[in-house]
């Protein structure tokens, strides 16, 4: 199959809009919407074919009240290494939609999957992380296509996260993923909003 350089520009303008959601609408994901986003990451490509993420969709509430618990915690601990009016901009900041996001995943690498082998990672074994990123990304890129906003919860202490969801403690976790309708649409990232920070070139470098 060959493509166009309109699918490149609509490739481009995909990657654009695909900004990380804080807040959303709390109506359901359908079911046909969500069976989309689980074959966009069966379709990622991993190290020596492993496949190695390993995702809970966490639908009980207690067990999401924990988790929000975990994510305040670590949130105190974090503005921590902030001073004065930066520790304020800090706390002003909303970085997380846990408690509204309709469907929610915490997804995990087996560090040491069986399918694959071992093939292509026994120099580089974080390659199995890699790929799983690279799954979450393919995931995120479905969600925005179907007008699905995702936002990558990463203040949460790791090792509570397993114990709380009662998965094997091998396994590491790599995301916590909330997912929804987003309330609103922008290509600017929140943070550049917020003024947080600039808006930066990535930085390529030729040698």
């Amino acid at each position: 199959m060959k493509f166009s350089p309109q699918d490149t520009d609509s490739l481009l303008t995909l990657l654009k809009w695909r900004r990380d959601v804080r807040q959303f609408r709390q109506i359901p994901l359908p079911d046909d919407a969500i069976n989309k986003l689980k074959e966009a990451m069966d379709l990622a490509p991993s190290v020596g074919n492993s496949r190695p993420w390993r995702v809970v969709q966490v639908n009980d509430g207690h067990l999401r009240e924990r988790i929000v618990a975990n994510h305040n915690t670590a949130n105190q601990d974090a503005e921590k290494i902030y001073e004065d009016s930066r520790r304020r901009e800090y706390q002003k900041l909303k970085l997380e939609g846990l408690k509204e996001a309709p469907l929610q995943l915490a997804i995990f690498t087996d560090p040491d999957p069986f399918t694959g082998h071992g093939l292509g990672r026994q120099t580089m074994p974080e390659t199995l992380i890699y790929s799983t990123i690279t799954a979450i990304h393919q995931l995120w890129l479905v969600a925005r296509t179907l007008n699905i906003g995702v936002g990558w919860v990463s203040i949460l202490e790791p090792e509570q996260i397993n114990e709380i969801l009662d998965v094997d403690r091998s396994w590491l976790f790599t995301a916590y993923l909330c997912i929804g309708y987003p309330e609103n649409e922008d290509d600017t990232p929140k943070l550049h909003r917020d003024g947080w920070q600039l808006n930066e070139q990535s930085k390529w470098l030729l040698k």
